[in-house]
């Protein structure tokens, strides 16, 4: 929100807090927006996609080609339905967090709005802590929260931006194939693409079987291209521009660091292990992490 804010007042000179009060006026509007308008929508797609997949490869005719015959064969050999709503229970099982997650955002969202609307009182405030009897506690304190930020908050900020252009050329291109329920695939695209290197990888699965039910292999391999293109531009374009001067790491370190973070913070690990991992590098002095932070909320 602070580059937000720094960017518009190049343009505009807009005291800082009632900028902060338009932001947050139109990101209200479009959340209120979103929960009436978007979101049953998004559920009324998605459950459209799923039940269009199982009903086509449910009820095949029996002069069908051997990939449609092997699929069915497989899914009723391995009783897939099943173990598909047992899945579906388990995701519904991590739905009922959801309830904290949106705390945990409101919270976030209500602390970031009253230090955006009184920041420079608040950093003034905040020097105080570096002059005091224990300034040496408060220092190594903002050394560790000056390291995180500009890690942690600065590749998570990268491999947002980098999630969001692959969906967005992704779901281009899913378009002009003619593929329906694009909001439910832009979703579901965005959301792997948070995970590095893996997320593409794991998106030509689902993307596959609806193409697949759709258009037959013809448009299979118009995905896989299209992923394959994808990838090429995150790996020789995005990721020098954005990530590599932050994390550089090789993709051997890459899958390791998401295998154990998996396995520590669950599904979460995934999104952010990276930056955690290249936040102890850069504590470590194992790899230097160029200083990018805003200058302006610099609490010294």
């Amino acid at each position: 929100m602070i580059h937000l804010v720094q960017i518009i007042q190049r343009f505009v000179r807009i005291p800082t807090g009632i900028l902060a009060i338009m932001i947050y006026t139109l990101i209200v509007y479009l959340i209120y927006l979103a929960f009436t308008k978007y979101i049953p929508m998004l559920i009324h797609q998605t459950f459209d996609m799923i039940q269009s997949v199982i009903d086509f490869y449910e009820h095949q005719p029996k002069d069908a080609d051997p990939v449609l015959q092997y699929i069915h064969n497989y899914i009723e050999r391995n009783d897939f339905f099943e173990q598909l709503q047992n899945g579906a229970s388990i995701a519904l099982g991590y739905l009922q967090d959801i309830g904290k997650l949106a705390v945990a955002f409101a919270m976030s969202f209500i602390l970031s709005f009253f230090f955006m609307i009184e920041k420079q009182k608040t950093i003034l405030f905040s020097r105080l802590f570096l002059k005091s009897e224990f300034s040496w506690f408060f220092q190594d304190l903002y050394y560790f929260a000056d390291k995180f930020v500009n890690t942690f908050g600065l590749v998570l900020e990268a491999q947002f931006i980098i999630a969001l252009l692959n969906t967005l050329l992704t779901t281009i291109a899913l378009a002009a194939f003619g593929f329906h329920q694009l909001l439910s695939l832009a979703i579901m695209i965005f959301i792997l693409s948070l995970i590095p290197v893996a997320g593409v990888i794991i998106s030509c699965i689902p993307l596959s079987f609806i193409a697949y039910s759709q258009g037959g292999i013809r448009d299979v391999v118009y995905i896989l291209m299209t992923i394959l293109v994808v990838h090429l531009i995150e790996s020789y374009v995005l990721n020098p521009k954005l990530m590599s001067s932050k994390t550089d790491l090789p993709i051997f370190y890459t899958f390791v660091v998401l295998l154990v973070s998996e396995r520590f913070f669950g599904v979460w690990g995934l999104i952010v292990g990276i930056p955690i991992f290249t936040f102890f590098l850069d504590v470590l002095k194992v790899k230097k992490i160029p200083n990018h932070s805003p200058r302006e909320t610099d609490l010294l």
